[in-house]
């Protein structure tokens, strides 16, 4: 008898950690890069993880630009349109990516103090209510002295 007590006690602890609180949904890998022309708006890429019971996105905003809207490319009969989107779902457990040539946040009027800083701050705002905050490096626009602004090495491989 004292055998299974014993499995039991040892079988406790691995079955409380189930009952644990879910993986939240969560936003990394952010970064913007700037339009050459400032009267363009620049693109916002990230990558969204859905956690343990799927996430939505349905909006992002920052105090750093005049005007963030989500948009998605997409080719027609070999020619490429841009859409507003007005929310993401991410899937449990799964990713979404908002990358070049696909889904991606356009940006009206990123502020000087942002671009002299490196960085800005996103908030996500999700379907259940949550406010994500995340900081996303800012990359100098293409042919505008190459390397990214305050980027990982392996960020830049990367994308």
């Amino acid at each position: 008898m004292r055998a299974p007590l014993a499995l039991v006690a040892l079988a406790a602890p691995l079955a409380l950690n189930g009952c644990g609180d879910p993986a939240p949904a969560y936003v990394d890998q952010a970064w913007v890069r700037l339009s050459p022309n400032k009267d363009t708006p620049s693109a916002g890429y990230f990558v969204a993880h859905g956690g343990d019971s799927g996430a939505q996105i349905r909006g992002v905003i920052t105090d750093y630009a005049l005007k963030v809207e989500m948009h998605e490319s997409k080719d027609k009969n070999g020619m490429m349109s841009m859409q507003p989107v007005d929310s993401v779902d991410v899937p449990a457990k799964g990713t979404v990516a908002f990358a070049p040539g696909g889904k991606h946040l356009m940006l009206w009027g990123v502020n000087d103090t942002a671009i002299n800083r490196g960085k800005m701050q996103l908030t996500f705002l999700m379907g259940n209510g949550d406010r994500l905050l995340v900081d996303a490096v800012i990359r100098k626009p293409e042919g505008a002295g190459g390397a990214p602004a305050a980027a990982k090495p392996d960020e830049h491989a990367r994308h």
